[in-house]
């Protein structure tokens, strides 16, 4: 089983100090040619302040956002688990999770990266900033993940479970045979309808039982079996989703 997680756009700082970014001890080495490239047009985009603060959608008070892509080879590094923040980050609660549900993360999250494709949970990365719309000098984000991401989305053979945004799903689509989560909420008569922002949280609180529970579904049914016993409101939505109710 993989969840595919989204990124997001805030980091934490710090890290391992002595330590720096290795591409060959990532996972999805099929990437790395990629990964390079990406890098590549990421610094050569942020040697000008103007035009990176442009291409990445930043705000005067973000210049720091700039520093760090500039330092992406000599910056230290954190597990992405630990890295990414923001609120799906903060429902997943990466810091607390128990020894065991850690482990069962590094085997089982994955995460979407405008960066670097696709990342295991615990791979080694600075903090850097690059979203699915910034623009690279040379470099469409889109055709230049799409095939080789969802070529590694295709090549796993379980239970997938898409988490991502519909606009990191453009950056690596998935197989037909995977999932795709909503996040609905239901009112006091039963309708339910899509929440925005706060789906991330739901998302993130999913995640993180899912990996406690330390159970490797290998189909949809063990899973909808699983949150059923486990209080989780999830259900069969339209073909290839499935609805999560919080």
């Amino acid at each position: 089983m993989l969840l595919v997680l989204p990124p997001s756009e805030t980091k934490r700082g710090g890290g391992v100090d002595g330590a720096t970014l290795d591409l060959a001890t990532l996972g999805f080495a099929a990437l790395t040619p990629e990964r390079r490239t990406a890098i590549a047009a990421l610094r050569a985009l942020s040697r000008n302040l103007t035009a990176a603060a442009s291409g990445l959608h930043l705000g005067a008070g973000q210049r720091f956002e700039i520093d760090r892509n500039r330092s992406l080879g000599t910056s230290p590094v954190l597990p992405a688990l630990q890295r990414y923040t923001g609120v799906l980050y903060e429902g997943l609660g990466a810091q607390s999770l128990s020894t065991a549900a850690r482990v069962f993360a590094g085997e089982h999250l994955v995460i979407a990266s405008a960066l670097f494709g696709l990342l295991g949970a615990d791979d080694l990365i600075p903090a850097y900033r690059l979203s699915h719309n910034s623009r690279l000098p040379g470099l469409t984000l889109r055709a230049h993940w799409s095939g080789p991401v969802a070529a590694q989305l295709a090549a796993h053979t379980g239970l997938l479970l898409d988490l991502r945004s519909q606009s990191y799903v453009a950056l690596g689509p998935v197989p037909q045979s995977s999932w795709y989560l909503r996040v609905l909420s239901e009112d006091a008569s039963g309708r339910r309808s899509a929440l925005t922002h706060f789906n991330k949280k739901g998302k993130g609180e999913f995640a993180r039982a899912v990996v406690e529970s330390g159970i490797d579904h290998d189909t949809v049914d063990s899973l909808l079996q699983w949150a059923a016993v486990s209080g989780i409101r999830l259900f069969r939505g339209a073909p290839g989703e499935l609805d999560l109710i919080v």
